[in-house]
């Protein structure tokens, strides 16, 4: 009886919303009385798996396939019930993400498990497994009580802050067998986002939408982004004009995010926006039209043109970290 947790890594290391979901697995884990491994496939280092006991994880099992740094769905899984059956595992956690939503479905079908996608909070044991997730594009909760002998969670993305503890995890290597179907879609080509920050990792967004008026203008964006340490977005018309890459776009047809911090500048707030960005910690807007959706999801709302607001927010800044 074991916790499991599928990893995922970039060109061998450890991505930030990982360590997070082993974390959320060895909580699960401490709560049940139990263990928590965590399954990693593809080329990793033996000391970059052993760093997964910071977080929580009593062991790691590696699939050391080459074939499967380039994801499939049907490979992944399987690596995922191999580990399930090997550690006699009750409770599988994925990531809410490209990977999870792929594998998840997959893994709960074979093992005719009940499942929670979009996780926001531990399983409440009291009366049951109950997990909290959000519906409604992310303007309710749900409370879904999981009743099956294995259960499947995916977790959201930046649903509690990442701690790093003591320890090193064991490693020991999962051996999986794959026919050639497992890998019939082939990867071509990869083409990376640039920027110093993932969007998708990112705990600080500064965001932009029409008001800024066009890409000739973005830089004051940037400024601001750049002196935070925060990741830039957009809203789907900026990306839709070319103004900006369209892996920057926010919203419900778009990339979802759960910063800490999420600062709309120019972005009206048109409800498809808000379902890509509602989980944010803090949502700050910027807009000259008070008459905004925006300001009514709005934690903080700066009444003005954000080509003054964010030049003198970008000065605020610099100055208070010139200062401590």
């Amino acid at each position: 009886m074991s916790v499991i947790v599928l990893t995922e890594h970039a060109q061998g290391s450890f991505k930030k919303k990982s360590l997070e979901a082993v974390q959320y697995g060895a909580k699960i884990a401490a709560m049940m009385g139990t263990s928590v491994t965590a399954v990693a496939a593809g080329n990793v280092s033996n000391d970059e798996l052993q760093t997964l006991g910071a977080y929580g994880a009593q062991k790691v099992l590696h699939v050391a396939d080459a074939r499967l740094d380039n994801f499939s769905s049907r490979a992944f899984t399987k690596v995922v019930l191999a580990a399930a059956a090997q550690e006699g595992a009750k409770v599988i956690v994925c990531l809410h993400d490209t990977t999870g939503k792929a594998v998840a479905p997959r893994v709960a079908a074979r093992l005719q498990a009940g499942m929670v996608a979009g996780a926001v909070g531990l399983p409440d044991l009291s009366s049951g497994f109950t997990v909290k997730k959000n519906v409604f594009s992310g303007k309710a909760f749900a409370f879904v009580n999981i009743t099956s002998d294995v259960k499947v969670i995916t977790l959201m993305p930046n649903t509690s802050a990442v701690v790093k503890g003591e320890g090193t995890a064991s490693v020991a290597a999962l051996s999986v067998s794959f026919d050639d179907k497992d890998f019939a879609v082939q990867v071509q080509q990869v083409s990376k986002a640039t920027g110093s920050v993932p969007l998708s990792e990112a705990e600080l967004v500064v965001s932009g939408g029409r008001g800024l008026k066009g890409p000739e203008n973005w830089h004051i964006l940037e400024d601001l982004a750049t002196s935070l340490g925060a990741a830039t977005a957009c809203s789907r018309p900026v990306a839709d004009s070319h103004w900006r890459p369209h892996h920057e776009h926010v919203g419900q047809t778009g990339g979802t995010i759960r910063p800490n911090l999420y600062i709309a500048a120019g972005i009206s707030g048109a409800i498809q926006h808000l379902a890509g960005v509602n989980g944010s910690k803090t949502i700050v807007v910027i807009n000259k039209d008070p008459e905004a959706p925006f300001f009514k999801a709005a934690d903080y709302g700066v009444l003005g043109d954000v080509f003054e607001v964010l030049p003198r927010l970008t000065e605020a800044v610099k100055k208070f970290k010139a200062n401590n």
